[in-house]
């Protein structure tokens, strides 16, 4: 169960009519959040899982730096660009729903209408104030459609950015990926022991952040990603010690 520090946090802003006003004319969307630990999350567990393989082969350090530069950077790209795609053909879906409701307006309002009044209907408007809804909103063609895409089809009125969600993901798959890395950078001695150590930290790190747009306690979400990244970082590491030379 959620603790009500989390559920407070989770539901806490102003209720001033400037407040309202200020954050319902600007809805955020679905924000960076999801890129963000997406990034993150697997950049810690590609590039540990990478160190942890070589080093259980028992290769040299800077065979474990080659290796895991090549992956933070390429697949980094990697997912930022498939990131990129996926939230254009995202956008492209809402823009062609969006075309489709245009035509349909233009060529049959009324039934489009009825479609309207369907909508509003399941949200709990009737009689008089559901007829007065239908005509406010099908008087203004951005809000019908809008309405509409979002009553028929369950889109959100803010648009997704490729772009932005492509650069979140790179920016938090870098910072994350370099993490196990770092030991071997710097030259650390235990260099294997102390990334395993940072990893694991960051995991847990990762996890806590996360639990500031979540309703779980903050340990609770740090031991969740900590015990997924444990599990992939041991199966990396098993699988490379097989090929210990």
């Amino acid at each position: 169960m959620p603790d009500s520090h989390s559920v407070t946090n989770a539901l806490e802003h102003g209720h001033s009519q400037q407040e309202i006003d200020a954050r319902l004319s600007q809805p955020p969307g679905r924000g960076d959040l999801r890129d963000s630990v997406y990034g993150a999350i697997d950049g810690s567990i590609t590039t540990f899982a990478i160190v942890a393989g070589v080093a259980g082969a028992g290769l040299s350090p800077f065979v474990i730096v080659a290796l895991g530069v090549a992956n933070v950077l390429a697949d980094g790209f990697s997912m930022a660009a498939g990131n990129y795609s996926a939230t254009k053909a995202e956008l492209d879906n809402i823009n062609r729903l969006r075309k489709v409701e245009e035509r349909h307006i233009a060529l049959n309002p009324e039934g489009e209408r009825r479609e309207l009044r369907t909508i509003l209907a399941q949200k709990g408007l009737s009689g008089e104030v559901l007829e007065g809804a239908v005509a406010q909103l099908s008087a203004q063609r951005e809000r019908w459609i809008a309405t509409m895409l979002e009553g028929e089809y369950g889109l959100a009125s803010v648009d997704p950015h490729p772009l932005r969600a492509a650069l979140v993901t790179f920016a938090a798959f870098l910072i994350a990926g370099l993490i196990p890395l770092l030991p071997f950078l710097i030259g650390w001695g235990e260099a294997f022991s102390a990334s395993v150590g940072l990893t694991l930290l960051g995991f847990f790190a990762i996890g806590t952040l996360k639990s500031r747009w979540s309703l779980s306690s903050w340990w609770r979400s740090g031991l969740e990603t900590l015990a997924i990244g444990s599990v992939a970082a041991g199966i990396a590491f098993v699988v490379g010690s097989l090929f210990h030379m």
